[in-house]
């Protein structure tokens, strides 16, 4: 430490990349994160006894994929994520314990820690996760970014119009020169979540039993369409928010084996001349699935179609033109010009397709439009944490870190560095 200013060349940062599903982490420099750990958490009760023979609760907590399976009969599921921000500070406190400790094998004092936040994250959430993360982990420096501005510079753009479609919503938030223009955020609730509801309610419709594989003991093998015949685990019932979220996995993998958007407004003559794509349950039910395989995803770019969607939500492609509205005439051409598309629910095969097709239909002829997005799905899906990878092993960023004797002498005021 020289001059109160961190030089971080010696050590590599560590990423963390806050989303409502999972948090993503990793070493900068890198090219994906090391770690995806549900932000989800198993919570339950120990009863512990103290002086007065009072039984006084104490909090246990399940982390990560393979701890939130095991079943326990008490054990809550709970996000300590709300509306893109961190909502239950002690939760977060147990998950980066746990992932320094469990997956990155690293002591938080040696790294500095770049943080990604939404581009609505209030003032408040801030000031608390930059006063946790010194006071409690002792990190040497740190930034907090918008994730929006780090998915253009994941995609070689310091300027973008960034479309984030995740698991609560989808937002079309412009960046100019590094910066977010908050006037023009336009955001929908409708995201992976609102998909996966749909698919819930198409199997309920159905009458197909969704149970998730962790309560499978056995199956039989059997014809499509047929009744499943299977044994379920022995064991207490689990409570309803663990087996809701047990159900929310197996119907995400439906999403990601057999949803696909439609290249044109849905027409369900078209639908069913596509191939159809062959699903089995945990049950061993199974069954080939058509039309439907484009008709869920449709509602994230035509919501009017939708029961219980107001008029008022946008689709993807209004969400764009309302927000490019929303900026200056001159940065208009520059935004069309480069739309980066990122988030979870990009992945869906189709997706960048249906975007270009239904923006080339708004956009003003006197501009080009161009939509940017990458190649593999993963890098759509770690967008901002790519970008966040790369800005923190740029040596013109390394005078920008927060370091932890500014903190000591500045106190929370030090923030107004993080644009």
């Amino acid at each position: 430490m020289s001059g109160g200013v961190y030089g971080g060349d010696e050590v590599g940062a560590i990423i963390f990349d806050n989303g409502h599903q999972s948090l993503r982490v990793g070493y900068g420099g890198e090219d994906s994160p090391k770690a995806e750990i549900p932000t989800s958490l198993g919570v339950w009760e120990d009863a512990t006894e103290n002086s007065d023979s009072n039984h006084v609760g104490k909090k246990r907590y399940n982390i990560d994929v393979t701890a939130i399976q095991v079943r326990r009969k008490d054990m809550e599921i709970v996000s300590l994520m709300k509306d893109g921000m961190i909502e239950d500070w002690d939760m977060f406190e147990r998950l980066a314990e746990y992932t320094y400790k469990q997956r990155l094998h690293a002591l938080s004092e040696h790294h500095p820690i770049l943080m990604t936040e939404c581009p609505w994250n209030t003032r408040v959430k801030r000031e608390k996760l930059l006063e946790l993360m010194f006071e409690k982990f002792n990190v040497p420096a740190m930034y907090i970014c918008k994730n929006a501005v780090l998915a253009a510079y994941a995609n070689g753009r310091s300027t973008a119009m960034v479309v984030d479609s995740g698991a609560t919503h989808t937002s079309a938030v412009p960046v100019h020169d590094g910066y977010v223009i908050t006037q023009g955020i336009v955001k929908s609730p409708l995201g992976g979540d609102f998909i996966t509801m749909q698919c819930r309610q198409f199997f309920e419709e159905k009458n197909i039993e969704l149970v998730p594989a962790c309560l499978v003991a056995s199956k039989d093998a059997i014809r499509e369409r047929e009744v499943p015949r299977w044994i379920r685990k022995s064991g207490s019932q689990p409570t309803a928010s663990w087996l809701s979220y047990m159900v929310r996995e197996l119907l995400q993998d439906f999403q990601m084996n057999c949803l696909q958007v439609s290249d044109s407004p849905y027409d369900e003559d078209v639908a069913n001349a596509l191939p159809m794509k062959h699903f089995e349950f945990p049950t061993g039910y199974n069954d080939d699935y058509g039309s439907v395989r484009l008709m869920i995803p449709e509602a994230l770019f035509d919501p009017s179609n939708v029961k219980g969607v107001g008029a008022s939500i946008l689709g993807v492609g209004p969400l764009v033109t309302t927000s490019v509205g929303m900026c200056d005439m001159d940065i208009r051409p520059s935004l069309y010009g480069s739309v980066v598309v990122t988030g979870g629910n990009s992945c869906l095969q189709g997706f960048s397709d249906r975007l270009n097709r239904d923006l080339a239909t708004k956009t003003p002829p006197s501009m080009r439009l161009k939509i940017i997005s990458a190649n593999s799905s993963s890098e759509r899906r770690y967008g901002a944490w790519i970008g966040g990878s790369i800005l923190s092993s740029l040596g013109s960023f390394q005078q920008m870190w927060l370091s932890r004797q500014e903190y000591e002498e500045s106190g929370k005021i030090i923030l107004d560095k993080c644009a």
